[in-house]
């Protein structure tokens, strides 16, 4: 059986200080599993993302839990259920930050996601017991992604993606945003091309996080490379193999 949920009010023992940089901090703050912790960088990105963007944000994902730092991400479909993934993958901790109620397990198909978050991090959110997804909560939750983190790293989305709301946020609140950059034919990649090119630090590699961030240039190996052996949208072996040697542009 799964452990239920607490309540944990503003201030309380382990609530998450870097909340109170925000101007509207939420009062109160539902938790299933674990606390966020000091270490920690948001991976944020398009729910339509493409193969080659699932694979970066799966990588990134395990990167940072590789170095020891926890992954926070909004458990959507897309870059954030990759991003979860790869973390979990390398039995790293990894934290969701929902726009609904912690007993509604949106998007449905990411329950077991969910559970395994649960498991080795933590699932949060301000919204009451019983909140469905509305349009409205998403730009809300994304204020908290962008608090916790000490860095955003967007990973793809289009010029009106809800992950770009994650990168303002971010800038107002002081913390570094990183953009991996992407074909300019690649609608996919238009939020984050525009990103770097309004002064976000290009994410080329997990080293340019330990440049941009030198608290955690310590736990970020030197001249990190992905892995061999990536999965790509799902899928391994020869097939995977044949979409990785197609490379990241749209073909």
């Amino acid at each position: 059986m799964s452990p239920a949920p607490i309540l944990l009010g503003r201030g309380a023992p382990g609530w998450p200080e870097r909340l109170e940089h925000l101007g509207q901090p939420p009062g109160r703050l539902w938790v299933l599993g674990g606390l966020p912790s000091d270490r920690s960088v948001a991976v944020v990105g398009s729910r339509r993302a493409t193969p080659a963007g699932l694979s970066i944000a799966r990588e990134i994902g395990r990167g940072l839990a590789d170095a020891g730092i926890e992954v926070v991400s909004g458990m959507a479909l897309g870059v954030d259920g990759a991003a979860h993934e790869g973390a979990l993958e390398a039995g790293g901790s990894t934290i969701a930050v929902l726009g609904c109620g912690i007993d509604v397990c949106y998007p449905a198909r990411h329950r077991g996601l969910r559970d395994r978050i649960a498991a080795s991090g933590g699932v949060i959110t301000e919204e009451p017991p019983g909140t469905e997804p509305r349009k409205f909560n998403f730009p809300k939750r994304n204020r908290i992604i962008a608090a916790l983190a000490t860095a955003v790293v967007v990973v793809e989305g289009t010029a009106r993606s809800g992950a770009l709301s994650t990168a303002c946020w971010a800038a107002d609140l002081g913390r570094e945003v990183l953009a991996v950059p992407g074909s300019i034919r690649s609608v996919q990649s238009q939020g984050t091309n525009f990103l770097i090119r309004d002064g976000a630090r290009p994410y080329l590699g997990i080293t340019d996080l330990g440049e941009a961030l030198p608290e955690l240039a310590g736990a970020l190996p030197f001249g990190f490379s992905p892995r061999s052996g990536s999965v790509i949208g799902g899928l391994t072996g020869r097939l995977g193999e044949i979409l990785e040697r197609m490379g990241a542009a749209p073909v």
